[in-house]
């Protein structure tokens, strides 16, 4: 397991240099940095306020420490990302009351890695890099050593969750080389070994398990040189040596040597099980286990290790573990030949696996780099402004001292040559925009190509798709009547079921690519007659749930320029919809609004509604806002894509209204042909109830 920023390094340590602590404060911080190590916290917390209160005139460094104290609190052990940044804020904001430059230059570092790594917990990565950024580039400017050993941690940190390892074991070892030792040799000693396993795994990740190896083999050999000197922190000494039993174990599996990676695990398991352990690490270590038990078919250990392991979840929840939980369980049942149990656990193990890959994606789209230099790239224009700022005070102190003409016109012709020199610096920044705007136009170009191409194939695939999963649908028609046990009747009906739906999937993404590509042609059409021929095709429909359709139609006949087929298929689907969400009984309204120079269709059910969370997704390709209808209707979240798709084809407008177990309603704007414009009155309908 990879500890994310998980032992707070020592610019975000609560021990640093006592040199700037008051005398008053020093034996608090020790009594306190003791009680955070032992997993006391909160009892180190009430310790440091209630002797903070007691301490007369505390220095800067006093109260910053005290704040670091509360956002590990709040970061660590709370897991609360918006009160440790407010902590963080309060550190910032005091490190630049600092008074003398050491002081400042360690305050403002750690106080925006601080901030940083909470804005990080909140996926808003642009603030993160930014705060990142601006603690290197101050560390830098000063040649603070741990400043940028800091940094090429939290560098290394983010390439190995966005998958660069090779790149991220480059910056875990240059944070090794940099980190320079404080006066709290433990957190020293805590971040090397960590630094040490984390280039192990980067290396795992990469293909590279012999150096993988040699580097968790280095990180053991480093803690147990170090046990004898903090044999008062045996249970951190612990922690970490179970984490690299852990990580290693991994290894010794892609070698083949699975009986040592089972005493690793073990090992492993019973350390960072014990309660204030790290227990989600253990839990990773334990599906591990079970794999091992499951591969060599040790069925009793591999149901005694899962039943434990369920249990635990309950307290102690971990995600990935959790989904590589239920995908044993699935091979498990799988292998036991009860595959609806095999299935379901492999459809929770791919909504797990999923929601983790979302949040992983957020990660991936932030450019690291390219913010990076965005940053620089700023700080250099903030201090050309700075400078041009300053230059223009001293031109106008020039100005006005006579006495001093030769150096004002030494002044005039140096910011001359300098004022060309930018003018030919923005011509070169002009050539690169001009450059940057037509790679950018290439790039658009061949991405609406491959979209063409992505249409071009998933419609043959589609196609080609259709004919045999059509001939499955057939053959389970025909094996209907044959003799088999219910067992195998259910798979069978499993098999028809799965194979309409994916039928009525591959016709509906077809239908897609088509509105896309396909010219529409177009014609007059009588929407009266087109409505009420829609709703008398889709009556029976809603018979079978006892509903009614009450429809109003206009009182004379309007024409609109449409292509009827694909109208017809908007409206129909509106309705199915209608009928798809609505209860049992219940009662389904439409018709149409003349407006001037639009003709306005309405779709109202009185069904289920539609949740907020899924109103923004509602139109989308593909879209995750789909769900069973009222009677368990299958639902893709093409058709309303398709909807707008065809409707804004023909200049329409598509919108709904929706209150959730109140209903929704559906409305379709379509625009009156130039010639059709008329004088009679508006909203005159004629009203038809349908069952």
């Amino acid at each position: 397991m990879l500890l994310f920023f998980a032992l707070i390094s020592s610019c975000q340590h609560p021990k640093k240099e006592t040199a700037g602590y008051s005398e008053a404060f020093k034996p608090v911080f020790d009594k306190v940095n003791l009680l955070f190590a032992t997993n006391e916290v909160e009892r180190g917390l009430y310790y440091l306020d209630s002797s903070m209160s007691r301490i007369n005139s505390p220095n800067i460094d006093d109260k910053f420490r005290t704040l670091g104290f509360h956002y590990v609190y709040w970061k660590k052990t709370k897991k609360d990302n918006k009160k440790a940044l407010l902590y963080a804020d309060s550190m910032l904001m005091l490190a630049n009351k600092s008074v003398t430059q050491k002081q400042y230059v360690s305050n403002y570092v750690e106080a925006n890695m601080a901030i940083g790594d909470a804005y990080f917990s909140m996926q808003q990565f642009n603030n993160a890099y930014h705060h990142y950024f601006e603690g290197f580039r101050v560390g830098k400017n000063n040649l603070n050593n741990r400043a940028l050993s800091d940094y090429s941690y939290r560098m290394g940190m983010i390439l190995y969750k966005m998958g660069h390892y090779k790149l991220a074991a480059g910056y875990f070892k240059e944070s090794y080389k940099l980190c320079s030792p404080t006066s709290d040799r433990f957190a020293d000693f805590y971040r090397q070994q960590e630094v040490l396993d984390n280039i192990g795994l980067s290396f795992k990740h990469n293909n590279e398990p012999d150096s993988a190896d040699f580097y968790f083999d280095k990180a053991l050999d480093y803690i147990n040189e170090n046990t004898e000197r903090f044999k008062n922190r045996p249970g951190m000494i612990a922690i970490a040596k179970g984490v690299v039993y852990g990580n290693k174990a991994e290894v010794l599996i892609l070698k083949g040597k699975d009986n040592e990676a089972v005493d690793m695990l073990q090992k492993s398991i019973a350390i960072n099980l014990r309660k204030g352990n790290d227990n989600s690490d253990a839990e990773l270590a334990e599906i591990k286990l079970a794999q091992l038990y499951f591969d060599h078919n040790e069925t009793d250990k591999l149901l005694t290790l899962l039943k434990d392991l369920k249990l635990q979840f309950d307290s102690v929840k971990n995600e990935d573990a959790e989904a590589d939980w239920n995908k044993v369980m699935s091979k498990y049942y799988q292998r036991k030949k009860d595959f609806p149990k095999s299935l379901a656990y492999l459809q929770t193990y791919n909504i797990l696996k999923d929601s983790s890959a979302n949040k992983l994606n957020l990660l991936k789209e932030s450019n690291i780099n390219e913010q990076l230099a965005n940053f620089e790239k700023q700080y250099q224009i903030d201090n050309l402004k700075n400078s041009n700022k300053i230059q223009g005070e001293f031109l106008y102190v020039a100005a006005i001292c006579v006495m001093m003409a030769f150096a004002i016109i030494f002044l005039i012709f140096r910011n001359w040559r300098r004022s060309k020199h930018d003018v030919e610096i923005v011509n070169d920044l002009n050539k690169q925009v001009n450059l940057q705007k037509a790679s950018l136009e290439k790039t658009l170009e061949e991405l609406k190509i491959s979209s063409l191409e992505k249409d071009r194939i998933l419609r043959a695939v589609a196609h080609d798709l259709r004919n045999p999963i059509g001939g499955i649908a057939s053959l389970t028609l025909a094996m209907e009547d044959d003799d088999f046990t219910p067992e195998q009747k259910e798979l069978i009906c499993l098999i028809k079921e799965t194979s309409n739906n994916s039928l009525e999937l591959i016709n509906e993404i077809l239908e897609v690519t088509d509105n896309g590509t396909t010219k529409v042609k177009k014609e007059l059409v009588d929407v009266n007659s087109l409505l009420a021929r829609s709703v008398e095709l889709l009556r029976f429909k809603a018979a079978e749930k006892e509903q009614h359709i009450e429809l109003e139609l206009l009182k004379y006949p309007e024409e609109i320029l449409i292509n009827r087929e694909r109208i017809w298929r908007v409206i129909s689907n509106l309705i199915s919809n209608a009928i798809k969400f609505s209860n049992k009984g219940g009662v389904i309204n439409i018709g149409i609004n003349e407006l001037e120079n639009d003709v306005e269709i309405f779709i109202k059910d009185h069904g289920i509604g539609i949740p907020e969370k899924m109103k923004p997704m509602i139109f989308n390709m593909f879209t995750e806002a789909k769900r069973s209808g009222t009677a368990g209707e299958k639902s893709f979240g093409l058709g309303l894509s398709i909807c707008r798709q065809i409707v804004e084809n023909h200049g329409g407008k598509i919108w709904f209204e929706s209150k959730p177990g109140e209903g929704t309603t559906f409305f379709i704007k379509l625009p009156k042909p130039a010639s059709g414009k008329t004088t009679r009155s508006k909203n005159q309908r004629t009203k038809v109830l349908t069952t």
